[in-house]
């Protein structure tokens, strides 16, 4: 049975969700889901926007058929070749063998690798930056943004109704329940979290490239956002926009302080603790604390991208940092964060090595500063180290 939503008086959401999914891209946990975004345009000639992954392909087609109404498809616009998204282009060339597929180059590319479907010249539509499609009543052009998060990626705008498909682009976790518009939903509670989680784990690393795509963007006159994952945005754009120009700028959403540690027996989580408990002696609000081996790093690198001081308390740990403190040191640097200030506790009962190990990852961060002196601590907080826990607060609380 179907399960479309209206988007416009022509346009149809025609996605799936999938709340059975545990890891996203086999890494992310998503407790709440994902969705599969693709869109139907009705116009003089058909338009389908991408298509979704193949866990969800069964409702897919029931949407399209349900959409399409006895009609034929007429094109098919490919944004975004990664599989959650082009899986089923293979079967829509079965099922509607007219149809033209629309893309750029490095699309067609692509489609090669994945696929093994011949068409004829005359079934592909290779656009280039600024092309435009008209479908009758609609004008749609296409804006290349590249490495955001893959280097064929592509937006289509239309140009009447001011609608921007955005591709991977302000997209989020978490599968749609019933409402399809983020303003139909408290969407700063609910999601907000699990957009920058999306943002900074997916997208992250290519700041310069999505900050390309936000100067275009500006220059377009927006009613209306249709991601390939999560809710449409159709009301305070300027929300999520500015969101974005921060996450991709690195820039902290608020001035406080993340304090992750990785603790064994317990000593350097009493040290984390302590110092937190200082901070906020001092007045600092919102400070947020994670053990790095109950919580997946998708979540403290999202919070990571958020907080503008950060704290890493280790045990060192088979002469190195303890596993799952390096692993998220190794994730951070990878999602190319920068502008912030950290803070480093280390543990060692007979050789403390994880302090030097840690500020050497860190110090590849660009525009990031290691402020105070490094508390050391041997297997447990003693006296000496109770006043180096309250220097290094005061030292933070300073730069805030």
């Amino acid at each position: 049975m179907h399960n479309i939503k209206a988007i416009t008086n022509d346009l149809y959401w025609v996605g799936a969700n999938d709340r059975r999914i545990s890891l996203f891209e086999s890494v992310y946990p998503v407790p709440l889901g994902i969705s599969y975004n693709s869109y139907l345009l009705k116009d003089d000639k058909t338009v389908l926007l991408d298509t979704v992954d193949k866990s969800v392909n069964h409702q897919f087609f029931e949407n399209i058929e349900y959409v399409l109404d006895g009609r034929s498809l007429d094109y098919l616009i490919i944004n975004h070749m990664e599989p959650d998204h082009c899986a089923e282009i293979q079967t829509i060339v079965s099922k509607y063998p007219q149809v033209k597929i629309v893309c750029n180059a490095k699309t067609q590319a692509m489609i090669g690798q994945f696929f093994d479907f011949n068409l004829p010249e005359n079934q592909w539509h290779i656009v280039k930056e600024g092309d435009t499609l008209d479908t009758g009543h609609h004008t749609l052009t296409f804006v290349f943004a590249p490495m955001v998060h893959w280097p064929e990626v592509m937006v289509t705008y239309d140009t009447v109704d001011k609608i921007l498909f955005s591709a991977d682009a302000f997209g989020s976790f978490g599968a749609i329940d019933g409402n399809i518009f983020a303003d139909e939903v408290d969407f700063d509670h609910r999601y907000m979290d699990e957009a920058r989680r999306y943002y900074t784990n997916i997208v992250g690393k290519y700041g310069a490239q999505v900050q390309a795509l936000l100067k275009k963007a500006s220059n377009i006159d927006i009613n209306m956002i249709c991601p390939l994952h999560g809710y449409v945005w159709r009301k305070d754009l300027n929300i999520f926009i500015e969101k974005y120009t921060k996450w991709s700028a690195y820039e902290p959403e608020i001035q406080s302080v993340l304090v992750v540690y990785a603790s064994v027996y317990g000593g350097t989580q009493n040290a984390a603790e302590i110092l937190a408990g200082k901070l906020a002696d001092k007045g600092v609000k919102d400070i947020k604390m994670f053990d790095v081996s109950t919580v997946h790093p998708s979540y403290i690198v999202s919070e990571a991208f958020k907080y503008s001081h950060i704290v890493f308390a280790s045990t060192t740990y088979n002469m190195g940092i303890f596993v799952n403190m390096e692993t998220l040191l190794h994730d951070i640097t990878a999602h190319n964060l920068q502008n912030r200030k950290v803070a480093i506790i280390e543990n060692g009962s007979w050789a403390p090595f994880s302090g030097n190990l840690m500020t050497e990852m860190i110090s590849k961060w660009k525009n990031t500063e290691i402020i105070g002196n490094r508390v050391q601590l041997k297997s447990a907080v003693k006296g000496i180290n109770a006043q180096e826990l309250e220097t290094l607060a005061q030292e933070i609380v300073n730069t805030l």
